[in-house]
């Protein structure tokens, strides 16, 4: 078959990693982007043609569309390729908030035959990967509760211009920006969380977008989570410690593109309660691999070709991850009245 032609809308630091990730994938050719800060339009001198806003994009001859847009206007854009028949790959988080989303998922209805799936490429780690056939397989019993820690030392810079401070526009901070990837695994690891207490704070950046986000979550089941979603982690820090009936799996570091998380690696401690006393035998991976950013393309596109549903991403999985950020955001009352928070509801 001949390849996929794919658009870009929004052609930052994110937008162009896409790229590298589109010229990988021998079903896909990009043949157009878009960007704000780009001049009119042009071709790029490999071809590839530019234009400086979104519609001017949705006019060219795409079969796909990825969208690395600002928060604010994601949703918009996602609905129009959408409507204008494309298959649309979108990165986290799908909007500023649940409306976003729920507007995707009532356009979303009215076209079965394309392939819509959210970036949440964090489930592509190798370490999670692995841990996640560790839960599925049983092997440890039960999960018993988990522990996340992710944190970064600033919001993303140090003055207010930039959109990720601006509530208008991000909708959320720390926890929206980059909490809901460990919102997101886990619910990926232990299910849906039906009540949730937090406490959310702005008192150090004094945006008015959170700087720090504390919650502790249970499933229906009894599975415990307790999360600190942070920007005043001054050491970036990844972790996520998920213990079992018989031992405990832990992630630790996160190959990134800064590589300021760390190593990435995974704790397996397989436990005998009658000998080990606080002390069992454990078992270290170490990742030297990234592979999370390829392999999520990767699968959107063979969804596309082989015509069969996503494993990840979907716009459900999206909606109750965003649903769950909602819920701690929602939890801590004077945060809620503060910013007018509403009710996210139950899981569908």
């Amino acid at each position: 078959m001949s390849r996929l032609r794919v658009g870009i809308a929004g052609y930052g630091v994110v937008g162009k990693r896409r790229h590298q990730c589109v010229n990988r994938n021998p079903n896909l050719k990009l043949v157009a982007v878009c960007d704000r800060s780009l001049d009119g339009a042009g071709n790029f001198d490999d071809g590839v043609n530019y234009f400086s806003h979104y519609k001017d994009l949705l006019a060219d001859n795409l079969d796909v569309l990825i969208v690395c847009m600002t928060n604010e206007i994601a949703a918009e854009v996602t609905i129009a390729g959408l409507q204008k028949g494309l298959h649309v790959f979108c990165e986290k988080p799908p909007g500023r908030n649940l409306d976003d989303i729920r507007r995707v998922l009532d356009v979303e209805s009215s076209h079965p035959n394309q392939k819509l799936m959210y970036g949440f490429n964090h489930r592509y780690h190798e370490s999670v990967i692995d841990a996640l056939e560790i839960v599925r397989s049983g092997k440890l019993g039960k999960v018993i509760n988990l522990r996340g820690v992710y944190g970064k030392s600033k919001v993303v810079s140090f003055n207010q211009n930039d959109w990720r401070s601006k509530r208008e526009i991000a909708g959320g901070g720390i926890l929206l920006d980059q909490g809901i990837h460990m919102v997101d695994l886990m619910r990926l690891f232990a299910g849906e969380f039906t009540e949730v207490h937090s406490f959310v704070t702005n008192s150090y950046w004094k945006y008015d977008i959170e700087d720090n986000a504390y919650a502790i979550m249970r499933t229906e089941d009894g599975i415990i989570g307790m999360l600190n979603s942070s920007a005043t982690q001054w050491r970036h820090r990844f972790n996520l410690d998920i213990n079992f009936e018989r031992g405990s799996v832990i992630l630790g570091g996160l190959l990134t593109g800064t590589k300021s998380y760390g190593a990435e690696t995974l704790l397996i401690a397989e436990c005998d309660h009658e000998t080990d006393s606080g002390d069992p035998k454990e078992t270290l991976i170490r990742y030297n691999n990234d592979p999370s950013w390829q392999s999520e393309i990767d699968e959107f596109t063979s969804s596309i070709v082989q015509n069969v549903e996503l494993k990840n991403g979907t716009s459900t999985e999206a909606l109750e991850t965003m649903r769950l950020v909602y819920k701690i955001y929602f939890a801590d009352s004077q945060w809620r009245e503060r910013f007018n928070i509403e009710d996210p509801g139950v899981t569908a």
